[in-house]
């Protein structure tokens, strides 16, 4: 984005543009390459603030499918404009408490939902589940049936900027610093994250998260 704001003000400076249409256009595209570099910044500082430990996590107790609910409520449009389906799985009534900092968590779950998004195909399914481990564990899983990652990938793809090439849905946007950010709070819970998946066929990241007792 730092390229495109630099290209645009050029633009501005170097040519008379008398066009005050056209004008308009490039200062818009301007404001939102700066939103850009701006989020790309705030991701960034978390990231370093997660590595470096000045950032802590505050753990509540609170009902992980009423977060997860509600989560897939807010992309109620974005799914609907993108013909793809979010759902939670499994039995809705059932409660599933955990100890975890809830910001957090909803940052862990929107940043994978929209990177299932990324990867969408037309009339394609995002699903998430929560299970029981143990008594002690529960795991979250975001499956998709989207065009999957190849296996090359796998072992990078929570690295920051790390992107894969074949992505449909590059409107979407984002800092390239979703699956770092999501990497650093489940490791900051002291948990795991795990992913697979299939060029072709979808992908699956999965996540533990303390049981409250």
């Amino acid at each position: 984005p730092l390229f495109t704001v630099q290209g645009y003000i050029l633009t501005l400076l170097e040519r008379e543009i008398d066009d005050e249409g056209l004008k308009k256009k490039y200062l818009k595209r301007t404001s939102k390459g700066l939103e850009r570099l701006a989020h790309i910044v705030k991701d960034l500082d978390l990231i370093t603030a997660f590595e470096s430990g000045v950032k802590s996590i505050e753990k509540s107790k609170f009902d992980l499918i009423e977060l997860i609910e509600n989560i897939i409520d807010l992309f109620e449009m974005q799914v609907k404009k993108n013909n793809i389906s979010l759902s939670l799985d499994g039995d809705q009534s059932l409660t599933f408490f955990v100890e975890a900092d809830k910001e957090r968590i909803q940052q862990v779950l929107t940043n994978l939902i929209i990177n299932s998004l990324k990867h969408s195909v037309e009339k394609g399914s995002i699903e998430i589940s929560v299970n029981k481990l143990n008594e002690n564990k529960l795991i979250v899983d975001i499956t998709d049936n989207g065009e999957g990652i190849e296996e090359k990938h796998l072992s990078r793809i929570f690295e920051r900027f790390y992107r894969i090439d074949k992505t449909r849905n590059r409107k979407l946007g984002g800092s390239g610093l979703g699956l770092a950010i999501v990497k650093h709070i489940i490791q900051a819970h002291g948990e795991r994250i795990f992913v697979e998946s299939k060029f072709g066929v979808g992908s699956k990241f999965s996540f533990t998260l303390e049981a409250s007792k």
